[in-house]
């Protein structure tokens, strides 16, 4: 096996990753463990690493995340050393929200310094990512008493690039009701023909990325964040015109309605991890404000759970009750993305985020999201689906309460192919060939 696959935290996004590796690069080989006590997967995956990977001489490439620090098992293993060393960040820890400051603990940043240092590329999930943790190195390593390094960050900058987390979209036509199934059609030829006019009238190699943009194709790229003010697309095609001229009554089915005729309650979905970094609180306090403004509405709240959940979620729970459709998380795929599938609207309510693939995952449902201005999202989502503070998230919601209509008849402005694995797949062949050089100058970021 000439590419060496490890993951020391194989869970969520990086199971995803490691999984969609194994099935479409060739010849990989990996070795994981499982996702749970994370801070000891961070400080000691290395030791086991070494002793779990037998000795080989067909290694050719190294992948990893930043879970493991890397220079500790190069050190441990110097026979390792000589490979081609990909460093994938999922997220970053100089920047991972913690509580309270004096939580912080500076061995993870720590370890992803080093494991950049001894890397041969490091490939950021996001642009956000990467310029966040390449703008913060100066002032954590400032948190060192004295004989602090400097310039640690023009060292590590001229290996880094940007490839966006791939995401294989499963078809879900089957689960979609009849006005998604409408607007599911326009997008998929929207998207397919920009993609197609992107290969014709793009070539050559990208400058390099910037916050702002995303990228279309691998080596292209795309701005997404353009000022797109009201729900109206600011393009519309002859569909979509069809579509928005319609009269609410013919645009559902009957399953869609209730027996006299009025439409549904707007279906709210949260499908992230029951953890603070996610701010559940805020979420829970809007949809509470909701209630007490006597607003029909009803609220999935998926993700995962881990050993302690917020205690806001079982009082959510009791306080929501009449509105539960769905509450907890779903092992079966399938019954995720039917759930995603039977709701209108989806929020994040982050105060962390380097990428976002349930976001992601739910707008391919057909779910109209609703992101904070702010980490990856103006990176990702047009202006349309950003709020800037809690009362905006509230009056949006408020307003889609009143008129569900507006999300139900919109058609989704998010461009899901720039992340599908149809498009990064042969970012990533390329980044795991010991014979390809990724880090172009054209590429280099300055």
């Amino acid at each position: 096996m000439s590419v060496l696959l490890l993951e020391a935290f194989c869970g969520g996004s990086h199971k995803q990753l490691v999984d969609l590796l194994k099935q479409s690069v060739e010849d990989c080989v990996s070795f994981t463990l499982p996702a749970k006590k994370w801070h000891w997967r961070a400080r000691t995956s290395a030791l086991y690493f070494m002793q779990a990977v037998p000795a080989s001489s067909t290694y050719r490439v190294l992948f990893t995340s930043s879970v493991l620090n890397l220079a500790e098992l190069v050190a441990l293993r110097p026979d390792l050393a000589h490979l081609k060393k990909v460093l994938y960040f999922h997220e970053n820890q100089l920047v991972y929200p913690v509580r309270k400051r004096q939580e912080r603990d500076f061995q993870y940043g720590y370890n992803q310094i080093l494991s950049c240092l001894v890397a041969d590329v490091v490939v950021f999930n996001s642009s956000f990512n990467m310029e966040s943790f390449l703008s913060s190195i100066s002032t954590f390593m400032k948190t060192m008493p004295d004989h602090r390094p400097k310039d640690l960050d023009r060292l590590i900058r001229p290996k880094c690039r940007v490839l966006h987390f791939p995401i294989r979209f499963p078809d879900v036509t089957r689960f979609l009701p009849a006005h998604k199934r409408l607007r599911h059609s326009v997008r998929c030829d929207d998207i397919h023909a920009r993609a197609a006019q992107s290969l014709v009238q793009t070539s050559g190699p990208s400058s390099c990325p910037d916050p702002t943009i995303h990228s279309e194709l691998p080596g292209k790229i795309l701005n997404v964040a353009g000022p797109q003010q009201s729900l109206k697309p600011t393009s519309v095609s002859p569909h979509q015109e069809t579509l928005e001229n319609q009269p609410v009554s013919r645009t559902y089915d009957d399953d869609d309605d209730d027996e006299r005729g009025k439409l549904r309650p707007l279906h709210i979905v949260w499908p992230h991890r029951w953890e603070h970094d996610k701010d559940p609180q805020l979420f829970f306090q809007t949809l509470l404000k909701l209630k007490e403004r006597q607003l029909s509405f009803e609220v999935s709240v998926l993700g995962e759970t881990f050993t302690d959940a917020p205690d806001i979620f079982s009082e959510a729970k009791e306080q929501l009750v009449d509105h539960i459709q769905h509450w907890g998380f779903m092992p079966s795929k399938e019954d995720y993305l039917k759930a995603l599938c039977q709701a209108d609207v989806v929020v994040s309510t982050a105060k962390h985020e380097f990428f976002g693939v349930a976001m992601l995952e739910a707008v391919h449902c057909g779910c109209y999201p609703l992101c904070p201005k702010a980490l990856v999202y103006p990176e990702i989502f047009p202006a349309t689906y950003l709020y800037s503070t809690p009362e905006q998230l509230c009056k949006r919601l408020q307003d889609f309460c009143k008129r569900p209509q507006l999300v139900r008849q919109h058609v989704i402005q998010v461009n899901l192919s720039a992340f599908s694995w149809d498009t990064l797949g042969d970012g990533f062949r390329s980044l795991l060939r010991a014979d390809s050089d990724m880090m172009s100058t054209e590429e280099h970021v300055s």
